[in-house]
C-alpha cells in the first residue's frame, strides 16, 4: 500500500455525513470549492430530535415522534406495530406518499450538489435509485469502487447495517464483505457505517448501541488503511479511534451541527459551518 499524501501540492478533501435534508447548509459547504465526499443519509425520513421529516409530512408529527422514540430504543417490533395500527389497509398508498416526499427532498439535494464536485455514497435512510437520479454531473455516485484522487486510493462503500426493517439502504454483512474484498487495499476507506467498536457505535444521547460493521472492523485490521471516514451514529461516544495504523473518524451529524471534516496533507481538521 502506498504512502498517503506525499505530494508537492496541497491535497485537501472534505467529508460530510448525515445531511438529512439540510440542503441549504450543504450548498453553503460546497461553495467552499473543495472536493467533497458525502457519506450518506442525504434525506430526512425522521429527525429523531424534533420528529420533522417525510414521515411527519405524510403521517403527522405525533406518529413521527412515536416512531422516532421506538427507533431510538431499538424497538423494531414497536415500530411495525405503530405502522400497522396507523396505516391499516392503506399501507401501499402511504408508502407511495412517503416516497414522493423523499423524491422532493432528493430534488433539493440535487440542486444543492450542483455547486460542488466530489462523490456520494448512500446511507441506510437513502433510496439508492432515487439518489442516483438526483446526483448532478458535477458529482459522482460511488459504491464499491476505488477512486484515485491525486494518487490517493480511496475506497467508497455505501449502505447501512442490516436491521429487521430491511430497508433499501441497508447492506448485509455478506455483501459488505464482498465489497471490501472488491476494493482491496486503499489509503482511505469511506463508508456510511462505523466499524464494530462499541465507543464508535454507541449514541450517548439515545443511550443505544447501534450495530457497527464487523466486516469493516476485520478489513481495517487486515489492510490497515491510513484513514477511515464514516457517519451514521449521530452522537457517538467517540468521534475518533485507532485500529492498528488506521485512524477512524466520525464525520458527525451535519443536519444538527454543521460539522464536517477536512483531510489536508495527512492531517484531519474538524470544522463547522457555524
Amino acid at each position: 500500500m502506498g504512502e498517503v499524501l506525499n505530494h508537492a501540492e496541497t491535497f485537501a478533501v472534505i467529508f460530510v455525513s448525515d445531511v438529512h435534508g439540510a440542503s441549504s447548509a450543504l450548498s453553503r459547504l460546497l461553495r467552499l470549492g473543495r472536493p467533497t465526499v458525502i457519506l450518506g443519509d442525504l434525506v430526512n425520513l425522521t429527525d429523531y430530535r424534533t420528529g420533522e421529516g417525510a414521515i411527519a409530512d405524510v403521517l403527522g408529527m405525533d406518529f413521527a415522534r412515536q416512531s422516532a422514540r421506538a427507533r431510538a430504543l431499538g424497538d423494531f417490533r414497536g415500530m411495525r406495530s405503530l405502522w400497522v395500527d396507523h396505516a391499516g389497509a392503506n399501507g401501499d398508498e402511504i408508502r407511495a406518499q412517503i416516497g414522493l416526499a423523499l423524491a422532493s427532498q432528493y430534488e433539493e439535494m440535487g440542486e444543492a450538489m450542483r455547486r460542488g464536485t466530489g462523490f456520494v455514497i448512500h446511507g441506510n435512510v437513502d433510496r439508492p435509485a432515487r439518489l442516483i437520479e438526483a446526483v448532478p454531473d458535477s458529482m459522482s455516485y460511488a459504491h464499491g469502487v476505488v477512486i484515485d484522487m491525486d494518487g490517493i486510493r480511496m475506497g467508497l462503500i455505501g449502505g447501512g447495517v442490516e436491521t429487521p426493517m430491511a430497508v433499501e439502504g441497508e447492506v448485509t454483512d455478506e455483501e459488505m464483505s464482498r465489497l471490501l474484498r472488491q476494493i482491496g487495499d486503499v489509503d482511505v476507506l469511506a463508508t456510511h457505517v462505523p466499524p464494530a467498536v462499541r465507543s464508535l457505535r454507541r449514541d450517548v444521547i439515545t443511550g443505544r448501541d447501534e450495530r457497527g460493521s464487523g466486516p469493516i472492523h476485520d478489513y481495517l485490521l487486515e489492510t490497515q488503511p491510513r484513514f477511515h471516514f464514516f457517519g451514521d451514529v449521530h452522537q457517538a461516544q467517540a468521534s475518533q479511534w485507532r485500529i492498528g495504523r488506521t485512524t477512524c473518524h466520525n464525520a458527525g451529524y451535519f443536519r444538527a451541527t454543521g460539522r464536517y471534516l477536512e483531510l489536508v496533507d495527512g492531517i484531519v481538521q474538524v470544522h463547522s459551518l457555524g
